[in-house]
């Protein structure tokens, strides 16, 4: 496994790419072009599992023992609350795109 503080930005990467992806998608929603907002949310998708699953291999590391966690500790932080926040920010694209569409029926 890379080093912590790569690792960390790898989540970051990820998931700060699919909070983009919802802001795009609420966006793309709010001007009635919903393919396009779907299209959104599923790459939205993609890349949060891509840093949801970075996050849980180095989850399992820990609890293996293989991994001291205290190393990068605010970093590391930080990428778990971006996590939280794109999965935040991928159930309102969802909501906000259905409820938009109703909008402009």
């Amino acid at each position: 496994m890379d080093n912590l503080e790569t690792v960390a930005f790898q989540i970051i990467s990820s998931v700060g790419s699919a909070r983009s992806c919802y802001i795009g998608a609420i966006q793309a929603a709010r001007e009635g072009r919903r393919e396009e907002s779907m299209e959104l949310i599923r790459e939205g998708k993609e890349q949060f599992v891509e840093g949801h699953h970075i996050h849980m291999d180095l989850l399992a590391k820990a609890a293996e023992g293989e991994l001291d966690m205290g190393e990068c500790g605010l970093l590391l932080m930080h990428a778990e609350d971006q996590l939280m926040s794109a999965e935040a920010f991928g159930i309102l694209a969802e909501e906000f795109t259905e409820l938009y569409a109703l909008v402009h029926k």
